[in-house]
């Protein structure tokens, strides 16, 4: 009988460069938060490094998703939003006038400018080898994050977000034409690039600052407002089960949504349970928990079976041996 992989979930380090850099080249435009750039990765990499060893700046947590000793995906948690600059989002509101003379009422959305969500965590960069979307990985990696979050509560404040990419077809975004476009002599394409080397911060500092009334754009613009890329669906469904919910905040960039939660309120946070390990058993049983030990760079966590009896754990004997438990070792699970 063939064994199954080893599958494990743990920060990145820099020998997993080229695997990201090859799981970037599959992600298509828009994808801000891994750029099929090598120097770009690199600095995400030694950033995530650096924050798990307590440094204050901005960026992101990586965590890789190994199967069988490579990494084929990954998932990003940033601490706190608008460390290095400011945070910038659009709100949606809506603006109603009435005519003096005939009565007339007419209602239209208006998207202004916000720092609203500064301070805020975010998830991200959820990125799946797409050999490998069918198989239940992308709800694992996504999980992991809240998990990881769970282990280290004290590290994040109240509220986190997920910036979904937005419509775009082919490399070109109807928002971005009708937006951004106008105010840069360059393509969605070049932007998109900009935005995943070196942030969006050249949207916020040269783009419109005044309110935008919606319906001067165009009619494609107006319908892309709040939507979601048609790969980012199935991450939008994992949010909504998890307990975001949309607060009519867009991205400036795409117009993609932005959904936003509490992080005690999350299910994953509210299901977490911590134990301590008793021993491992043999057997095939459902690998329906994700289970993790260690902290900061030391974190790992597995797919396996878990049995609670009195505060005490056993787990199946792969998962043990996965993320090296001994008995009396402190252990953290979370229903997949």
């Amino acid at each position: 009988m063939t064994e199954s992989p080893t599958i494990r979930i743990r920060p990145l380090h820099e020998d997993d460069l080229d695997a990201m850099l090859t799981l970037a080249r599959s992600a298509g435009p828009g994808f801000t938060n891994l750029p099929p750039d090598r120097g770009a990765i690199a600095e995400r990499i030694a950033r995530s490094t650096a924050l798990l060893g307590g440094a204050d700046i901005g960026g992101a947590i990586i965590l890789g998703l190994e199967i069988g000793g490579q990494v084929r995906g990954c998932g990003m948690i940033f601490p706190r939003l608008g460390v290095d600059w400011p945070f910038y989002s659009y709100r949606i509101s809506y603006t109603t006038q009435r005519s003096s003379i005939d009565g007339r009422m007419v209602r239209f959305p208006v998207l202004t400018l916000t720092n609203d969500l500064e301070d805020c965590a975010e998830v991200g960069g959820l990125m799946i080898d797409p050999a490998l979307l069918r198989g239940g990985y992308g709800r694992m990696i996504a999980r992991s994050r809240y998990l990881f979050m769970g282990c280290h509560r004290a590290r994040f404040g109240k509220r986190v977000l997920a910036d979904l990419r937005g419509w775009s077809d082919k490399g070109q975004s109807p928002f971005w034409d009708a937006v951004g476009g106008r105010f840069y002599a360059i393509s969605f394409a070049e932007a998109d690039h900009i935005c995943g080397t070196t942030g969006n911060q050249f949207i916020a500092d040269l783009g419109p600052r005044a309110p935008i009334h919606v319906n001067m754009l165009s009619e494609a613009a107006q319908q892309v407002i709040g939507s979601v890329h048609d790969d980012g669906r199935k991450a939008l469904s994992l949010l909504l089960e998890e307990g975001f919910r949309d607060e009519g905040y867009v991205d400036i960039f795409d117009a993609g949504v932005t959904m936003v939660a509490t992080i005690d309120d999350l299910r994953a946070i509210r299901e977490l349970r911590h134990a301590m390990f008793a021993g491992a058993k043999d057997g095939n049983d459902v690998r329906d928990h994700l289970i993790t030990r260690g902290d900061g760079a030391a974190f790992c966590c597995t797919p396996g079976s878990v049995d609670m009896a009195g505060g005490q754990a056993v787990t199946d004997r792969a998962s043990a041996m996965t993320l090296g438990l001994s008995e009396g070792d402190g252990i953290s699970y979370l229903a997949l």
